[in-house]
């Protein structure tokens, strides 16, 4: 393993059938136990594994992966334990095919969520730029700072519209005019990579799960149609709280967006920055 780091144009997507989950197009999906045996694989995870779907159920994981992969992962999962946080592994190797994967990874309900994409060959650029981004709002205050979150989010993530909300507080940048606003409904998972896109059932179907909380599950059928309406074609929600201050990035684009998780950890960690140096804000103006 290389680097570990822990912490809509009109959708011609069906809706999966009522209580179905699904995972979106370019994910591969495993739900573990938490003594990592398969309970459940995306139906495309035999690109990933060289495996069948069905072949990985009830089976351990260390089948089917390299060792040294699995020790990895299952170091990384020890850091979680206890905690609510997402781990993630980039430009890593599970299986002999060359090709690298980023994984993101947590633990919900008592399961092991696992969610793979290919690696980029940019990995570290966008961490590399939030401490400068973050520098540059320093001297920021009251509404100016919340403009210079939204307009710097943008920056580091090359979405068309970031909007914030805190609280009754609101701030946009954005780049053209969007046929919708940025109010969402429910339903929306933390990245939706392009809403058009045909989504990949999940196996067994049926068995109860916890694969709603996946970053990359698919949209409910609302949500596609509101994003649809919206002309939004890729989004990426950042929730981030510091003490009893609570907000949320939204971030939009007209276009298809490559599912990725660095991109997704950078926007992360600069709205915890920028949280902390609005809370700061707040406290010297009551």
């Amino acid at each position: 393993m290389e680097q570990v780091q822990e912490r809509e144009a009109s959708s011609s997507v069906a809706p999966p059938p009522q209580g179905e989950l699904r995972m979106q197009s370019g994910v591969y999906f495993l739900e573990l136990s938490l003594d990592w045996m398969v309970l459940r694989a995306s139906e495309n995870i035999h690109h990933l594994l060289g495996e069948s779907h069905v072949t990985l159920i009830d089976e351990p994981l260390g089948r089917f992966v390299h060792a040294q992969a699995l020790h990895d992962l299952r170091n990384l999962f020890a850091r979680l334990s206890g905690t609510t946080g997402i781990g993630r592994a980039y430009a890593i190797r599970l299986t002999d095919d060359p090709d690298r994967v980023d994984v993101a990874f947590q633990v919900s309900d008592g399961r092991v969520l696992l969610e793979a994409v290919r690696s980029s060959d940019a990995y570290g650029e966008a961490f590399g730029t939030v401490g400068g981004l973050i520098a540059g709002i320093a001297n920021s205050h009251g509404q100016a700072l919340l403009d210079g979150g939204a307009r710097r989010m943008r920056a580091l993530t090359g979405y068309d519209r970031v909007t914030l909300v805190c609280g009754n507080e609101r701030a946009e940048s954005s780049r053209g005019a969007f046929s919708g606003p940025a109010d969402m409904p429910g339903g929306l998972p933390m990245i939706v990579a392009d809403s058009a896109a045909t989504d990949v059932p999940i196996f067994p179907r049926g068995r109860e799960s916890s694969a709603a909380d996946a970053l990359l599950h698919t949209p409910s059928a609302a949500a596609l149609h509101a994003l649809a309406a919206a002309g939004v074609r890729a989004t990426m929600r950042v929730p981030f709280n510091v003490d009893e201050l609570h907000g949320e990035f939204r971030c939009d684009s007209r276009t298809p967006r490559e599912p990725g998780f660095e991109v997704h950890a950078a926007a992360e960690l600069f709205a915890q920055l920028f949280a902390m140096r609005l809370e700061i804000d707040q406290l010297r103006t009551r």
